[in-house]
């Protein structure tokens, strides 16, 4: 962490490097809904589908979670952070260097039943 700055609030890092010749994944924002179209009324709920489907994502493409660099959510309400920062938690927990983290608060996604939205960026040195 850079001398002069306050530590971080949770579990993230203010930056992240990385390095030249880095393969990337980028999600795009993953909502807390089921394959099934059930919507869980908890924001930590949601939060835990959002991830999910971001590690099936990251799966996909030959990474894992501990590959992320960065992390943006957004909430659609200040109640919903300690939810969302329980999953977030969580998914971090054992991670060998925290992604840099976003969290935004915005007033509402195209379903009212949808609280939480997250997307992450991953990178990792391809293996040859």
């Amino acid at each position: 962490m850079p001398d002069g700055i306050r530590p971080p609030f949770a579990a993230y890092s203010h930056g992240t490097f990385v390095p030249a010749g880095a393969e990337f994944v980028f999600t795009s924002g993953q909502l807390g809904i089921t394959p099934s179209d059930t919507v869980p009324e908890s924001a930590e709920a949601q939060a835990d589908l959002c991830f999910a489907a971001i590690d099936a994502i990251l799966a996909d493409a030959g990474f894992d979670r501990a590959d992320t660099v960065r992390i943006n959510a957004f909430v659609t309400d200040r109640a919903h952070m300690p939810g969302y920062m329980a999953a977030r938690d969580r998914w971090c927990a054992g991670m060998g260097r925290l992604p840099a983290s976003t969290l935004v608060i915005v007033s509402g996604f195209t379903r009212a039943e949808f609280k939480v939205e997250v997307e992450v960026t991953a990178a990792r040195l391809p293996t040859r």
